[in-house]
C-alpha cells in the first residue's frame, strides 16, 4: 500500500524503481538484491528456529552486535561469517546459474 502511494505521487516524482535504474547499473542492482535476499533468509531462518541474536551468538561464537549489524545491513560480512551463521540454522549458500540481467544491447 505504501509503495503504491509513492509510485505515482507527483510530489515524489519518479518511483523508486525508476530512480534506482537511473542511479545504479544493472550489476549494482543485482548485487544489492542478492545481499538483501541473503540477509532476509538469514533473519527468516533465525526466527523460524526461534533463536534470538544472543542465542545465535552462543551457538556460532559470532558476537550479537555483529549479528545485529549484519541483519540491519550496516556491515559487509565475509562469506565465511555468513556460512558460520547459516550452518546451525540448517541453511547454506548455493552457487547457481545467474539470471541474465536485462540489457539494452
Amino acid at each position: 500500500m505504501e509503495k503504491d502511494l509513492l509510485k505515482n505521487n507527483p510530489a515524489v516524482g519518479i518511483s523508486w524503481e525508476e530512480a534506482r535504474k537511473e542511479l545504479f547499473t544493472p550489476e549494482e542492482i543485482a548485487a544489492s538484491d542478492l545481499r538483501v535476499a541473503i540477509i532476509g533468509e538469514l533473519i527468516k531462518a533465525r526466527r523460524e528456529k526461534g533463536l534470538t541474536q544472543k542465542e545465535l551468538e552462543n551457538i556460532t561464537g559470532i558476537k550479537q552486535p555483529v549479528i545485529a549489524r549484519i541483519e540491519k545491513g550496516t556491515t559487509n560480512p565475509q562469506i565465511a561469517t555468513i556460512l558460520k551463521l547459516l550452518a546451525p540454522l540448517g541453511k547454506t549458500l548455493a552457487v547457481v546459474p545467474l539470471k541474465p540481467v536485462n540489457s539494452t544491447t
